[in-house]
């Protein structure tokens, strides 16, 4: 059955990426009219490729199964699909000593893991009887960590953690905008702890899951499923005939629709030169977060050449710990069948706010230094790989860093011009994020126009 059609608004949507996508089909559902531009292919960073016959995910390698992308995923008829990781992808290491060790997968087992020293066991005990500090909105990661359970768990779990999952440095990276809950948890309960065990926060992990053939297909599916999505239409600028209307030019020319709410659903750097005209001050705002290289090294071996038993996810290593790289998932202990049988596949992470150096090096330069670590840390027997692949982005993940408040508070003034954000700038960085956020504008777009 098809949706009533809301008369009198109409919505365009920037950029067709997993929060476009995503808000463009509730609004559909919700019989909003609207039109997506997207520049390139549907999908932003999310892209799966098959290589050489590896399955290759250029983006996000894996999703933890929120509530709002179960949802999702039921809505576009894809929950067959849903892959989880192998068992063994429970296990998460850490570089420590020249050597991965297993980090401990919850508080209580923290305290009894000797991947900690006594001292820092005690320390995160201690964190119980701290007292809270008053709220700081300037606070960093690091910073709260340190003050909560001490510079070792800064070191070694905070920071290849930080690192690898947002190619950040946490020494940077705004508690109060990467971490909210954590600095209400210590001001709620008195301890982060404590306020972990009383709202039940310490409790077993979400699904990590992927797609059978990659998590492409959401992105795929959604844009199949749209009724006005007009890609590889570049949008080149944002024009206002009227106070609270809007229109939008193509590569093609001036759309002749008007309309009443824009959303942006771009990278902060691609939406501020389209701002720019009409709203300087946001798109000064937007053009100042930060955005690192990065790059992934898709490195292949013969199973019996890597004596690493790879019983895990992967391993992260810390800064101190003087490495080249932020970090490997090990893509054929996950996703077995992503590989030829008989070889293993490592996905490598050069780059970030604390790797920039590594992240601009050649490509040969870059693979070779890759290959050389990997097979100090894993015991690598083969003198080269049986097989090299590169992926990079020249912006990786925006850094929710001191300038990303003035991004928020150029986005909180835009929504009274009708014009909003939906990308991981806005709404956090994970796709989970994404998709919820631009859920939620949905509801608030489709609200206003009943």
């Amino acid at each position: 059955m098809q949706p009533i059609k809301i008369q009198g608004m109409r919505v365009a949507i920037l950029g067709g990426g997993i929060s476009g996508l995503t808000l463009a089909f509730y609004l559909q559902k919700a019989g909003v009219a609207y039109d997506l531009f997207e520049a390139g292919p549907a999908g932003g960073n999310i892209r799966s490729q098959l290589v050489d016959g590896y399955l290759l995910e250029t983006g996000p390698n894996s999703l933890q199964l929120s509530d709002e992308l179960e949802q999702l995923l039921a809505d576009l008829g894809l929950s067959a699909e849903i892959e989880d990781t192998a068992a063994v992808s429970k296990n998460r290491y850490v570089l420590r000593g020249g050597q991965y060790r297993k980090l401990p997968g919850s508080p209580p087992a923290l305290l009894a893991s000797p991947f900690f020293s006594l001292k820092a066991r005690f320390n995160v005990l201690r964190e119980l009887s701290r007292p809270a500090a008053a709220p700081d909105p300037t606070e960093t990661l690091a910073h709260f960590f340190r003050r909560r359970f001490g510079p070792e768990i800064v070191d070694y779990a905070l920071n290849p953690f930080i690192s690898g999952i947002y190619a950040g440095d946490p020494e940077k990276l705004l508690l109060h905008k990467t971490f909210p809950r954590l600095a209400a948890l210590e001001q709620t309960y008195g301890s982060v702890l404590r306020g972990l065990i009383k709202s039940g926060g310490a409790g077993t992990r979400r699904r990590i899951i992927s797609l059978r053939q990659g998590l492409q297909t959401i992105t795929d599916t959604l844009a199949a499923h749209l009724t006005h999505y007009h890609g590889h239409q570049p949008v080149t600028a944002l024009l206002q005939p009227a106070a609270g209307q809007y229109r939008v030019q193509t590569a093609a020319g001036i759309r002749p629709e008007t309309y009443d709410t824009v959303v942006l659903a771009l990278p902060a750097y691609a939406a501020a030169p389209l701002l720019r005209p009409l709203f300087p001050a946001a798109a000064e705002a937007l053009a100042a977060v930060y955005y690192p290289p990065m790059t992934a090294i898709f490195t292949a071996y013969h199973r019996p050449d890597v004596t690493h038993p790879l019983d895990g996810f992967g391993a992260l290593h810390p800064k101190v710990e003087q490495p080249y790289a932020a970090g490997s998932i090990w893509t054929s202990s996950i996703y077995p069948d992503r590989v030829p049988a008989g070889q293993v596949l490592f996905t490598t992470f050069v780059g970030g706010t604390q790797y920039e150096a590594q992240a601009r090096q050649p490509a040969a330069e870059q693979k070779s230094a890759v290959h050389a670590e990997l097979s100090r840390l894993y015991g690598i027997r083969a003198v080269q790989p049986v097989w090299q692949y590169r992926y990079s982005w020249d912006k990786a993940i925006p850094q929710f860093d001191q300038p990303i408040v003035a991004a928020h508070a150029a986005a909180d003034m835009l929504e009274q011009q009708g014009i909003f954000a939906a990308a991981n700038w806005r709404a956090g960085v994970g796709v989970p994020d994404c998709i919820r956020h631009a859920r939620l504008l949905a509801e608030k777009i489709s609200g206003h126009a009943g």
